[in-house]
């Protein structure tokens, strides 16, 4: 009982040193006020917490209960793992087809917001989940992808279907001009060089007035459907889809359209990372994630596979940047600092490095969760970096932890060796 109580206070002070700063000091114009109430209550409230949670365990049985049915759940033979079940998949597309009809258009437009999140976990999950390459400039590759289209349209007048390919292709350049020179670069070394990519990927936008427009940004037009613009009135020279159709206007249907196209978009890439993991490639990406030596030593082209990982992964960061674009109708490089890059790495790292389910979970949880915490917007941060804290304790390895195929035989199956040669064996 001492020492549990004596735990219970160790992490109920730790708590205060960290809420103390943080809801304790409030700032009142130039004066700056202390409360220790709330910092109190809160650590007050996890010295209760912890202790009830430590006894119930304990005197419960949870623990042992818990560790049991993980030992128990062990399958008799089998070979490799399977993935998602064909009825989860089929309630997923079914939920995502219905959503913008049961939702209003502000949810339309956080869903939509996720869908681009979601694109960017996947991108980098290629990079540093499969391959195991630490990046923290991938911003870099997602203002490429924006940036296509925006001055595209702007010098060329370049449209959205072709943007979307030019913005992915370009973003692959990118980043296959960025894995040449840290092909010899690892863990810091390799965060540290990919950092200072991004940053002036960004810096190169805002001071290049002349091209970029600096901080002013570039304005860029909505997709057209075939020549139907889904504005009250042509200003692309095609014609009102409501018009075509001979229906009254809505502005939902910029955000039905959107979604629908971000929705196939994001299906099909989720189905080229699920395919590129089966393949050679990602077995190689794999490979060099866990041992670059022993993978050179195969026989695998160490430099093409890093080329590759950063290709890929940053041509699907160009194709976010594009929809990120035709969704916002404006882009300027404060929409692509660091802060961003470090919010993609943490859905990749909450998800679980190398899974496609564990990303897609947490790109959907970290994007919805601050919405639904716009109400207590003084701590919506906080309560983010909590559930981050909370992850990396509980579930370290991230919400979907990746399995590798086995191969198991029952006991009854094995080989008995003949009562002869064992005792001959124990005889020697």
């Amino acid at each position: 009982m001492s020492s549990r109580v004596s735990r219970a206070l160790r992490v109920a002070v730790v708590a205060l040193l960290l809420f103390a700063p943080i809801t304790g000091l409030v700032l009142s114009g130039y004066q700056l006020s202390i409360h220790w109430q709330r910092p109190l209550w809160l650590a007050a409230a996890v010295l209760v917490g912890y202790f009830t949670l430590s006894w119930l365990m304990q005197h419960l049985g949870w623990l042992d209960r818990f560790a049991a049915s993980r030992s128990a759940v062990q399958p008799t033979a089998t070979i490799g793992l399977s993935g998602p079940r064909p009825v989860w998949i089929g309630a997923a597309i079914l939920f995502a087809l219905l959503l913008p009809f049961v939702l209003g258009k502000y949810a339309v437009s956080v869903a939509i917001l996720a869908l681009i999140y979601l694109l960017l976990g996947l991108g980098l999950n290629i990079v540093v989940g499969l391959a195991g390459l630490l990046d923290l400039g991938f911003v870099a590759f997602y203002a490429v992808g924006a940036y296509t289209y925006a001055l595209g349209y702007h010098y060329f007048h370049l449209s959205f279907w072709l943007a979307l390919p030019l913005g992915a292709l370009l973003a692959a350049l990118f980043g296959m001009i960025l894995g040449f020179p840290v092909l010899r670069l690892h863990g810091d070394y390799l965060a540290i060089v990919t950092l200072g990519f991004g940053e002036i990927i960004r810096l190169v936008l805002n001071n290049w007035v002349s091209v970029t427009g600096g901080p002013n940004g570039v304005s860029v037009p909505f997709p057209t459907l075939l020549g139907l613009e889904f504005n009250r009135k042509a200003k692309q020279g095609g014609v009102p889809i409501h018009e075509f159709f001979a229906v009254e206007y809505s502005s939902d249907h910029r955000s039905l359209f959107l979604y629908f196209l971000l929705l196939i978009v994001v299906a099909l890439l989720i189905l080229m990372v699920i395919r590129l993991k089966r393949m050679p490639i990602g077995r190689a990406w794999e490979a060099l994630r866990e041992n670059e030596v022993a993978c050179r030593s195969l026989g695998i082209h160490h430099v093409t596979v890093k080329l590759s990982a950063f290709g890929l992964g940053a041509m699907v960061g160009g194709v976010g940047g594009v929809f990120f674009a035709a969704l916002q109708g404006f882009v300027n490089p404060t929409s692509f600092t660091f802060f961003e890059s470090a919010y993609i790495l943490a859905i990749v790292v909450l998800g679980g490095m190398g899974s496609t389910t564990g990303v897609i979970g947490a790109a959907l949880l970290l994007t919805v969760l601050p919405e639904l915490l716009r109400d207590f917007s003084d701590y919506r941060v906080l309560s983010v970096g909590i559930a981050m804290v909370l992850m990396m304790v509980w579930r370290p390895r991230g919400l979907r932890q990746r399995r590798r195929p086995f191969f198991v035989i029952p006991a009854q199956d094995l080989p008995k060796a003949p009562v002869a040669v064992s005792q001959g064996v124990a005889e020697q």
